[in-house]
């Protein structure tokens, strides 16, 4: 649930060091020349999906409500999928949902299609015993490229200003997802101390889950590929959500991984 204050926002105006966001989002802002850069790809691989209790392709989607969250992402996103499946995104109704949980409003049948992180709501269902449909983004990289989200992103200043705290922060976040991906079950064990009220099952086997997935076949953790954030921007450019590609060596830095 995100709070009053986007993290975007919170560091573009120096209110905070770091925050957590997506390169969809960092590559919008520097389109607008908000000159923040991601420093570390939390999870190598698009994990996201399309989940839904009534159809399982894009090509099933004409005549389903889809919850949006109000981003200007799913559009192109949805029209893309489906004209890839030889649907139309137009005969698809969007329902304005926020950021009310989509696993209750599937389950409740106001609406029959959200996009979800299956790491955690996917596996929810699942723990659940919520018979889902889900699209994953990973077998439709032919469709529309793969991105990192999320990513831990700083701004320039920062960057520029005080490279010593950005590489000791970084030191520690690569040794905290380094134990996660090689002790899952004591990672979330250590989660759970730190915040006892989160579901521990679902804590569990989410880690399970994402482990293997947050360094994938990268050389290091948080490694970040420079084909990778200039094709989403070219396709970002090409569905009108940019006015043009960015500059995307500019949008991200390996500098600061140890």
């Amino acid at each position: 649930q995100p709070g009053e204050v986007f993290a975007e926002q919170a560091v573009a105006g120096g209110a905070a060091d770091f925050g957590i966001s997506f390169q969809e989002q960092i590559t919008l802002a520097r389109a607008e020349a908000v000159p923040l850069v991601s420093i570390a790809a939390i999870i190598q691989n698009n994990t996201s999906g399309f989940a839904s209790r009534v159809a399982g392709s894009p090509g099933e989607w004409e005549g389903l409500r889809y919850g949006s969250f109000g981003s200007p992402f799913e559009e192109p996103t949805l029209r893309e999928l489906m004209g890839c499946s030889g649907s139309s995104f137009d005969a698809l109704e969007i329902v304005n949902t926020g950021f009310s949980d989509p696993l209750a409003l599937l389950e409740q049948g106001q609406i029959d299609l959200a996009w979800i992180f299956y790491g955690w709501q996917g596996i929810q269902a699942e723990l659940q015993g919520i018979e889902l449909e889900v699209v994953m983004m990973e077998d439709w990289f032919d469709c529309i490229p793969d991105y990192y989200t999320p990513v831990i992103f700083a701004a320039e200043a920062t960057l520029e200003d005080r490279p010593e705290i950005v590489r000791a922060f970084l030191i520690a976040v690569s040794r905290g997802y380094r134990f996660a991906i090689g002790e899952p079950a004591s990672a979330a064990a250590i989660l759970l101390d730190a915040v006892p009220e989160l579901d521990r099952q679902l804590v569990q086997e989410s880690q399970e889950w994402l482990s293997p997935r947050y360094q994938a076949d990268a050389t290091r953790w948080g490694e970040q590929d420079l084909e990778v954030w200039s094709t989403y921007s070219q396709w970002m450019a090409e569905h009108d959500i940019i006015a043009q590609p960015i500059q995307a060596e500019r949008a991200f830095t390996n500098e600061y991984l140890p």
